[in-house]
């Protein structure tokens, strides 16, 4: 699995850190997303892809 992100298409939602913590923060100055994890292991898989899927910005790429 690889995760890119797309920062200037996040809206600071925070859905993705309440989803996948480890593998994702926000800065603390806006809020933006920002990627811990590029390649995360196939114990952070579903909180991954979760995160992705509740972005309502669609911020999260992932690749399998």
């Amino acid at each position: 699995m690889k995760v890119t992100v797309d920062q200037d298409k996040c809206v600071s939602s925070g859905q993705c850190v309440l989803n996948a913590g480890a593998v994702f923060d926000q800065r603390d100055d806006d809020g933006v997303v920002e990627l811990l994890i590029p390649q995360p292991g196939p114990e952070y898989a579903e909180d991954t892809r979760k995160a992705a899927a509740a972005c309502p910005a669609l911020a999260i790429e992932i690749e399998e």
